[in-house]
């Protein structure tokens, strides 16, 4: 699934009161932009990042956008700018324009949420790939008000009396903005939203290339892709979002972004002790057994043999990261031969050694594993295992990979008689 993001920064920010577009402004010493855009380039899943900005900054992009810039970065994804138009949709059809043409899934972020998660933007294209679109959201938390404009009568002269009297107006003009500061009458409530069922919405936002080919041909104004595919007759999916990942928009933001990124910026920084240990495990694969592997049972007519349930996946990553941290490996702490074991969760014995690895004082950092099988394939499911292992893990799913490996053909393994997984993890110390 090759995935291409949209960073929709073609606006200036008007509101925010800057001497600059809104996206440049520096937050935590790093510009917003630049922020938004890095946990793309970043992102294991994202393939390539396409940025939508004002026409002035296309001629003379900001120097985090060139291409030295991103490489010293380690980072060998291609960023493409196009520039923005009058709407926010025509900025985003235009970098859409710009996409691969063999991008499958397309992830719309604004520039002005420089906080999303790597776990958030994760979830959020794992929605779309099973749904078609979904945005990222947070249920509203506080009782919410519908609100009726109470017009002033005016005299015969076309004067406003001081006091309101007379009977009272809806306002049923469209698009009539309503504020707190209405001059045109009082602001009273109109009826009492049932907050359970009100979303606020965020990105990042993703859709199929089909479903976003449908919105963006819509003419319609709206401000996000997500309200386009559901007028063109998509469901939208709703990802569970993130108190954090705030839009930048007034004054009164900034001093929130800045703690926000001292936060963030702290968690950021490398630990003072690393250690790497390594994993491996292989069972054989007879019929009558289901295959989990990562927690997750995958469909096949042959199940790994063992004394638990003999998940290669969790078994090679306990290993990896009791090592890491001189504790043996799985043997060790869940012999084979104690019944207590018999059939036991892998999952749950991870969990146990993740314990063990928090009571000398690590935490984990990272994991990668292969997976050695010759069918069935199991890339369907790695997303669904990167999530099971993160949670056990304790980490953004977007710090555990998992790649499927055949052995063309050769040996036990290659004649689909069994099952192998090599893993590595990181710890750091806590």
């Amino acid at each position: 699934m090759r995935v291409t993001a949209i960073i929709a920064a073609g606006g200036r920010g008007h509101r925010l009161g800057a001497t600059e577009p809104k996206q440049l402004v520096a937050v935590g010493g790093r510009a917003i932009l630049e922020r938004s855009v890095s946990v793309f380039l970043q992102h294991p899943s994202v393939d390539e990042v396409v940025v939508a900005l004002p026409q002035e900054l296309v001629e003379s992009p900001p120097p985090y956008l060139r291409a030295d810039a991103i490489a010293a970065r380690r980072s060998d994804k291609p960023v493409r700018i196009v520039a923005g138009g009058a709407r926010r949709q025509d900025s985003v059809a235009n970098a859409f324009r710009a996409a691969a043409a063999e991008s499958d899934i397309i992830v719309i972020h604004d520039a002005a949420r420089p906080f999303a998660s790597a776990d958030l933007i994760a979830r959020t294209i794992a929605a779309a790939a099973q749904t078609g679109a979904a945005l990222a959201a947070i249920q509203a938390r506080d009782t919410v008000k519908q609100a009726r404009l109470v017009l002033r009568p005016v005299d015969r002269l076309g004067v406003v009396p001081s006091t309101v009297e007379g009977r009272q107006v809806r306002d049923e003009r469209e698009n009539t903005p309503l504020t707190l500061s209405a001059s045109k009458g009082e602001l009273m409530v109109d009826t009492t939203l049932p907050r359970e069922t009100i979303f606020l919405a965020q990105t990042p936002q993703a859709f199929r290339r089909s479903v976003l080919a449908d919105a963006l041909a819509l003419a319609d104004d709206a401000t996000d892709e997500a309200a386009l595919a559901e007028r063109a007759g998509h469901p939208v999916q709703l990802v569970e979002g993130e108190a954090s990942n705030i839009k930048i928009t007034i004054p009164e933001d900034l001093p929130i972004a800045e703690a926000i990124a001292s936060a963030a910026d702290r968690r950021a920084l490398p630990a003072r002790t690393g250690r790497a240990g390594t994993g491996y495990d292989l069972h054989r694969l007879v019929a009558g057994r289901p295959l989990i592997l990562g927690g997750v049972t995958v469909p096949s007519d042959v199940g790994a043999l063992g004394h638990s349930d003999a998940d290669v996946v969790c078994h090679a990553v306990t290993d990896a990261i009791l090592g890491a941290v001189g504790q043996g490996d799985i043997g060790r702490h869940f012999p084979d031969g104690d019944p207590r074991w018999k059939d036991a969760s892998s999952v749950d014995l991870l969990a146990r050694a993740v314990q063990i690895v928090a009571d000398q004082g690590f935490e984990v950092g990272n994991v990668d594993v292969t997976v050695v099988l010759e069918k069935p394939r199991i890339r369907d499911h790695v997303d669904a295992m990167r999530r099971v292992l993160a949670s056990v893990l304790k980490i953004d799913a977007a710090r555990v990979s998992i790649k499927g490996k055949t052995n063309e053909g050769v040996d036990a393994i290659g004649r689909g008689e069994a099952i192998a997984a090599h893993a590595i993890a990181l710890v750091r110390s806590r």
